[in-house]
């Protein structure tokens, strides 16, 4: 039904403009009286072999939201009835604040990709405190955090450190997302001394708290062998508790889209199908050479079952899916879980 109906219909308007159109129809379908158990009996694969446990938090199956859908944590609790074990929120930042001009967000049907420049839009901190104070269920929150825009390097940490403190009694882990393609000032995030410093210092806070929560790195698809290797050294001195791999890429090597099209999109991060194969070898890459010492969480160009199980054999403990949800639609998280299951 989905991608007969619904997909054409909504690949007709703007991308962003549909985005926040959809949220409003699955919350008003919602408060319809028995259409979230009707979701619920479609979508959801209740059983104990598909939970997973993994740096203390058990989750009720391995199959993900990725952070920038649900930005401001408005409609996870909603999205819950899709089938999702966990669901992540943000990217976060201390100030709200409105992202990239638009436009800022094109699809690539012929690639079945996206190419995104949002530029951390949300609607701060605050906000979303606000949002996760009506967590309903039981359901697993991660926590995406990021900095302003506009904050200097010397006060980056400090961001990050404000994000951490106010949204621990909230969510289950945090994701320390410095590897966003679509920010200012970025060079920084990627330095590795920079990034020994920061998580040190995120680190140093999370033992404040009576109970610490797990803390997460998300990583590009771009990074070379070497890089790889200076993640997986940072891993083991830092004591991180997991690496998601991966975050949007700007390679726009083989894709079918007209290079008049990509040009006058410009820059952005790609996600989606172009990427399935780029996120899995670094998946791969990061298990084989860390002997799989750490959790990881596998995402890109998951849009089938198959992706999936290809993610998990590669060495991902987790999945997420993001770009795939959009176009296959709430079957996919399903499918994937039936797979699962069918390889036990």
């Amino acid at each position: 039904m989905y991608k007969l109906l619904l997909r054409p219909l909504f690949f007709s308007f703007d991308p962003e403009k549909i985005h926040y159109f959809t949220f409003s129809l699955i919350k008003t379908a919602s408060k319809i009286p028995g259409f979230t158990a009707l979701f619920r009996s479609l979508y959801v694969v209740n059983d104990k072999r598909l939970e997973r446990n993994l740096f203390g938090i058990t989750f009720k199956n391995p199959v993900g939201l990725a952070a920038g859908f649900d930005k401001n944590a408005v409609l996870y609790n909603e999205l819950a009835n899709f089938g999702f074990g966990f669901i992540e929120i943000g990217t976060v930042t201390p100030k709200a604040q409105v992202g990239n001009p638009k436009k800022r967000l094109f699809r690539l049907k012929d690639d079945q990709g996206i190419i995104n420049r949002m530029g951390f839009n949300n609607e701060g901190l605050t906000a979303a405190i606000e949002a996760l104070k009506k967590n309903k269920g039981k359901l697993i929150i991660g926590g995406n955090i990021g900095k302003n825009t506009n904050t200097k390097p010397e006060d980056y940490t400090k961001d990050y450190l404000e994000c951490f403190n106010a949204l621990h009694p909230y969510v289950d882990y945090f994701v320390l997302n410095v590897s966003c393609p679509n920010v200012g000032s970025h060079a920084k995030l990627n330095d590795k001394e920079y990034l020994e410093e920061l998580i040190g210092a995120v680190q140093k806070v999370n033992k404040t708290f009576e109970k610490q929560k797990p803390i997460l790195l998300k990583i590009a698809p771009d990074l070379n062998n070497n890089q790889l290797d200076e993640i997986v050294e940072l891993v083991a001195t830092t004591k991180l508790n997991g690496v998601i791999a991966s975050n949007t890429s700007t390679d726009r090597t083989g894709l079918k889209a007209p290079s008049e099209l990509l040009k006058a999109i410009g820059n952005g991060g790609l996600s989606g199908q172009p990427i399935k194969d780029k996120s899995t070898n670094v998946i791969k890459y990061l298990a084989d050479k860390s002997n799989k010492t750490f959790p990881i969480i596998g995402v890109g160009g998951i849009h089938s079952a198959e992706d999936a199980l290809e993610k998990i054999a590669a060495g991902a403990d987790l999945v997420q899916v993001y770009t795939g949800f959009i176009y296959e639609g709430p079957s996919l998280i399903k499918a994937i879980n039936k797979a699962i299951l069918a390889k036990k």
